[in-house]
């Protein structure tokens, strides 16, 4: 009987390529007609001198294993196959004061910046990945009036990793940019300015002279103001609570 040709890819539930993946083919009885690994780009074949059904058993460290049904035909077949890891990430997303945070996006993202997942956290602000791959993962979250917060997290070859997750409140600080004589507002570029002296944030005023900075973190801020055509000056002093 001619061979035929078995051929396809390993790849992990991200799209990375899985080399060295072991691939085991057996026929309705259980026996086993062939036998390969796959190689550094994820892509194996196999030559199989036998035709119908078949299953074909995959495997690789760090991933669960699969088994796929293959049928084989005289003209050969192509099978990729997808492995998912055995991994796991969970944790809490709350408050500075230990609420629960409902509804808050968690996004989760591989070293190469791709997201691998999302999820919106129930009522009691849990949230949970599983079937992850080893690796250094980038975890952000965020929720409504809160500061969104990022974070690196290293899952573990197997078992399952807990991170918590704190979302500080955030305060809105806005105002109006108006000429000292005649109270008109204007156009005007306007800068937020810690205590210290440092830059936090800089917006343009709308035609009405009318500008908003969002998230500020909790404490006391100089606001300068730069109109077209006139010396900037310090608008005044705000302080910003959560």
């Amino acid at each position: 009987m001619d061979s035929s040709l078995i051929r396809g890819r390993v790849v992990g539930a991200d799209g990375a390529l899985i080399g060295r993946a072991a691939l085991t083919l057996i026929d309705s009885a259980g026996r086993q007609v062939g036998r390969t690994s796959s190689e550094v780009d994820g892509t194996y074949h196999f030559n199989v001198a036998a035709s119908g059904g078949h299953v074909l058993i995959v495997t690789a460290p760090g991933h669960q294993p699969q088994a796929v049904t293959v049928m084989v035909e005289p003209n050969g077949a192509r099978v990729d196959v997808m492995l998912s890891g055995t991994s796991g990430l969970s944790g809490l997303v709350h408050s500075a004061g230990g609420t629960p945070v409902p509804s808050a996006a968690v996004t989760l993202a591989d070293g190469r910046g791709e997201v691998v997942a999302s999820r919106v956290t129930g009522a009691d602000g849990a949230y949970t990945f599983d079937d992850l791959v080893a690796g250094s993962y980038t975890l952000a979250v965020s929720a409504p009036a809160l500061r969104p917060v990022a974070m690196t997290v290293a899952v573990p070859a197997t078992g399952r990793v807990t991170q918590d997750v704190e979302l500080a409140g955030g305060a809105r600080v806005r105002g109006v940019v108006r000429t000292n004589d005649s109270g008109r507002p204007v156009e005007a570029r306007v800068t937020l300015v810690d205590a210290a002296g440092t830059v936090i944030a800089a917006t343009s005023t709308e035609t009405d002279g009318s500008y908003v900075f969002e998230d500020v973190p909790e404490g006391d801020y100089t606001i300068i103001a730069t109109a077209t055509r006139r010396r900037p000056a310090p608008c005044g002093s705000v302080a910003a609570t959560q």
